[in-house]
């Protein structure tokens, strides 16, 4: 996802006004919606994350398309819930990927590692930022133990976590870094680098008053100066040091499912299934599976019956072919776009 310097539509999104009859039609379905006022009122409030310097009449149409964007999310998928921060998502998304593109990129973080966030209670979410202390005791006993004393919790880091940190952060290019980071990642890399600046604030912690509100009103503003790429390798290496499933036998851990966290092996085996090297990766181990059986066949050059074994062989080659060549040319423009 990252881009050069700032954020660009791309891969079939479009800042251009649809026909009045189509906006009329589509904005009477949206304000049926449960969640319409609630999205609508979150993303007039999120002019900040448009690039500075766009006409207005040009952010309203993108601002438009995100609520169409979300309220798709959420007719497609009723057991989902809508959250205040799930909009901070999907802007970022829509800006860097288009309308089309991002709508597929949301849905499909929406059912994996988003899925937590949007139940229809907090207690996914609380489950979620359970495992922040955690890491934090296992890598600075002296600063788990000051917060403890402190009281602060963990609700510091709710932003943090729920709009991967695009609600916090000021910098399109950190945002986009995370979230390509965050896509090759465990639904659980968020809070793994929410526990690396916390360690990496560790000093400026500990020189705070140990209460509550002190703490707090310091970890909860981030820095815009960190620096990011030594973060996300510390953070890779506390996910390997300190494996989650390691973490879930704390006892705070221990009596919840999460979804996010439970879906993601399969996640990872269907995606890696569905990649066009991989496809190709598997045709050639049947090709050479087809090779061996042809191998055993009669050697009658004139068979009627191999003739036809070798006919179909080819026949289904080329229909194998001629999909991975379809699919290859409906997401390589997309890819592409974002190479520049």
């Amino acid at each position: 996802m990252s881009g050069g310097g700032g954020p660009r539509q791309r891969g079939g999104g479009s800042a251009e006004r649809p026909p009045p009859g189509r906006r009329r039609e589509g904005r009477a379905v949206r304000q049926n919606h449960k969640d319409y006022t609630q999205v609508q009122l979150d993303v007039s409030r999120s002019t900040r994350r448009f690039p500075q310097g766009m006409r207005a009449e040009q952010r309203q149409v993108l601002q438009e398309q995100l609520v169409n964007l979300i309220l798709h999310i959420l007719r497609a998928h009723p057991e989902l819930h809508y959250y205040q921060g799930y909009h901070d998502i999907a802007v970022t998304l829509l800006l860097v990927a288009g309308e089309r593109m991002g709508s597929a990129l949301l849905e499909k973080l929406s059912t994996h590692h988003l899925r937590d966030f949007m139940d229809p209670t907090m207690d996914s979410t609380k489950h979620i930022l359970n495992y922040l202390m955690p890491i934090l005791q296992r890598e600075s006993l002296r600063l788990h133990d000051f917060m403890l004393r402190a009281e602060v919790g963990t609700i510091f880091a709710l932003s943090w976590l729920i709009t991967w940190y695009g609600h916090v952060l000021t910098s399109f290019p950190h945002i986009l870094r995370l979230y390509d980071f965050f896509l090759a990642s465990h639904p659980l890399m968020p809070v793994y680098f929410a526990a690396m600046i916390v360690l990496h604030r560790e000093e400026e912690v500990l020189a705070c008053d140990c209460d509550m509100p002190s703490v707090h009103q310091l970890l909860s503003q981030i820095p815009q100066n960190l620096p990011y790429e030594h973060l996300i390798s510390q953070a890779l290496q506390l996910f390997r040091h300190h494996p989650h499933a390691e973490l879930a036998k704390q006892a705070a851990l221990q009596h919840h499912k999460s979804i996010s966290i439970g879906s993601f092996t399969a996640f990872q085996l269907a995606t890696s299934q569905q990649r066009p090297d991989a496809v190709l990766r598997r045709q050639r181990q049947q090709d050479s599976a087809h090779a061996e059986a042809a191998a055993l066949l009669p050697t009658a050059g004139h068979s009627p019956l191999v003739k036809a074994a070798v006919w179909g062989i080819s026949a289904t080659l080329g229909a194998v072919a001629l999909a991975v060549t379809q699919t290859a040319l409906e997401w390589a423009p997309e890819f592409l776009l974002q190479l520049f």
